[in-house]
């Protein structure tokens, strides 16, 4: 099968920072710290009891329910968006200032207050694609682009 990949699910929210990135998910279960949580030179989260411990956004779509703790995530995606380690997409449930701050930072697409928990709906590894513009978030399919889950 050729052609443009298909939609396998489309949820629908709020588009919180225009534009459109495609990317492999890393779905948190739990909020991450954006101070001591990240270590913005890898995109990989160190926070010692987060569940998604040793895993990489970078190049990715992060998909979360939120920021916790100090207002470090500005700090940290800035950083992390210096050394191409930054998420090219955020999902996420739950705004708050410190995510905020981030988002301005990072300048990806972002989508909240989706129709569907994006975090039982999603799947570490699914590809993503993100339209902060429209607000959806589409897991795609297809052979080219397929990753193995069904």
């Amino acid at each position: 099968m050729t052609g443009a990949p298909t939609a396998r699910l489309v949820l629908a929210g709020r588009g919180v920072v225009d534009g459109r990135a495609t990317g492999r998910a890393l779905v948190c279960t739990a909020p991450v710290s954006g101070w001591g949580g990240i270590d913005p030179s890898t995109g990989v989260i160190v926070e010692s009891r987060h569940p998604q411990r040793g895993e990489s956004f970078a190049g990715g779509v992060l998909v979360l329910p939120g920021a916790k703790g100090s207002s470090g995530w500005s700090g940290q995606f800035h950083l992390a968006k210096l050394q191409g380690t930054a998420p090219v997409a955020v999902v996420f449930t739950r705004m708050n200032s410190k995510l905020a701050l981030g988002l301005v930072v990072l300048d990806v697409p972002a989508v909240t207050e989706l129709d569907t928990d994006p975090i039982t709906a999603l799947h570490t590894g699914d590809l993503l694609d993100v339209d902060g513009t429209a607000g959806t978030v589409r897991v795609l399919t297809g052979e080219e682009h397929g990753n193995g889950r069904q």
